[in-house]
């Protein structure tokens, strides 16, 4: 684990103790989001063509805050307008300024699937991410042993939680039940130097089983990007800054979503 990463999922633990305290599980059981129907995130990603998943992150260790001109409103909505099959809403707070109220707030105002991406070690947060809304949750494998990542796994499932288990390295792979996880993303980015290779999801791919959904995360920029993560067996790629970034998101991910069709032959 990265000395920044370590940094984080020790913070993260500090953080859900005091939650735990605050808020136990028979009060989140309670919250109205808890018990409505979850939004179906691998589903919306299996439609043929490549899926964009736009994310929200107001700002990061590396690049610091990245947009304060507008609302979270206004960029999930347009997110919707331009096309994206769901929204990844990051709700780490104290490293990348996200919070569950943005969670809360992006189910309010988009109808898409919705994506809790945080660092998540404890099952308590599993059911947090379906008190505030989430329909599916990110696992790291860098950030737990295998043994807990599969019974995060299983406990999101159970939870009727669709769950991205993100890797980086091939090692990663170990020691995972992967014939139970549907959906496998690739960060393309090291979170230790915090260099980034699209080049990552293209020796990874190969190594999962025919039935995993494959998302390529971090370091697209242009459309071209699009097209070889279309070429190298991407069913959908998981970008956040440089929509964050964009004047008109919109057009951008439809632009994208276009040079998927021009790799695959068809939209989604």
């Amino acid at each position: 684990m990265s000395d920044i990463l370590d940094e984080i999922v020790t913070n993260t633990r500090d953080r859900i103790a005091r939650s735990k305290a605050a808020t136990d599980t028979t009060m989140l059981r309670a919250m109205p989001a808890y018990n409505a129907t979850r939004r179906g995130f691998v589903d919306a990603l299996r439609a043929p063509g490549i899926s964009i998943i736009a994310e929200h992150k107001r700002r990061s260790p590396s690049k610091g805050t990245i947009r304060e001109d507008m609302t979270l409103r206004d960029i999930v909505l347009a997110y919707g307008r331009g096309g994206a099959a769901a929204v990844s809403v990051l709700t780490e707070p104290d490293y990348f300024g996200g919070s569950l109220d943005d969670l809360a707030s992006a189910r309010e105002h988009s109808s898409l699937p919705l994506l809790r991406k945080d660092f998540i070690v404890d099952e308590y947060q599993l059911h947090e991410a379906r008190a505030w809304g989430a329909d599916a949750v990110l696992l790291i494998a860098a950030a737990l042993e295998p043994s807990n990542l599969n019974d995060l796994h299983a406990a999101a499932r159970d939870l009727g939680l669709d769950v991205l288990v993100e890797v980086h390295e091939p090692e990663e792979l170990e020691g995972l039940d992967l014939q139970k996880i549907r959906m496998i993303g690739v960060n393309n980015r090291d979170l230790r130097t915090f260099t980034v290779d699209l080049a990552t999801s293209e020796t990874i791919f190969p190594l999962l089983p025919a039935h995993t959904l494959r998302v390529s995360e971090s370091g697209f920029h242009t459309a071209d990007d699009v097209r070889f993560a279309g070429k190298i067996g991407a069913d959908a790629v998981l970008v956040g800054e440089r929509l964050m970034r964009d004047a008109d998101p919109a057009q951008l991910i439809t632009q994208w979503l276009n040079a998927g069709v021009e790799v695959l032959g068809q939209p989604k």
